[in-house]
């Protein structure tokens, strides 16, 4: 369900934290941290109560947790447990595509494209199976956000289609 008209840029950072811990910290538009530990998720915004919820009531986190683990970790055979995955190169490039195997995320998850150059991921995109698309600059790359960001535009910067 397409809700916005343009994209909504945010800015902050993704830190894996050992293990299965991963935290994702806001700093624009708004002050967010949040943080997956333990099975459980924990949101904070700056100016409200934090708020908790136990992993198990969003799977697809779940599903994003392990996957994130498994590639910084360099764990194919876990990435497989849930993922289809294909790997396209051209020259440097490469883009990993990782399709869900469980058909209950598949309903909510299309799709995540890791896009990299040598060994260095450039961003991912996630495309939701409602036509939504999410798209994480990593890196260099993270720094060269255009003034006026499409979501065509944003995909051909991490290197497109291959």
């Amino acid at each position: 369900m397409r809700v916005l008209d343009k994209p909504l840029v945010v800015s902050g950072e993704l830190a894996w934290l050992g293990g299965d811990r991963l935290e994702r910290r806001v700093d624009t538009p708004m002050r967010e941290t949040s943080t997956i530990a333990d099975g459980e998720v924990t949101q904070e915004r700056e100016g409200k109560k934090p708020r908790s919820f136990s992993l198990n009531r969003a799977p697809q986190l779940k599903v994003l947790l392990d996957s994130f683990v498994a590639l910084l970790a360099g764990d194919p055979s876990r990435l497989g447990e849930s993922f289809e995955i294909a790997l396209g190169r051209d020259a440097d490039r490469w883009q990993l595509t990782l399709t869900p195997r469980d058909p209950r995320i598949a309903k909510q998850i299309a799709s995540i494209h890791v896009y990299g150059s040598g060994n260095v991921p450039r961003c991912m995109r996630m495309d939701e199976s409602d036509g939504d698309t999410s798209i994480d600059l990593l890196g260099e790359l993270a720094t060269a956000m255009p003034a006026e960001p499409t979501r065509e535009g944003l995909i051909a910067q991490c290197g497109g289609a291959m």
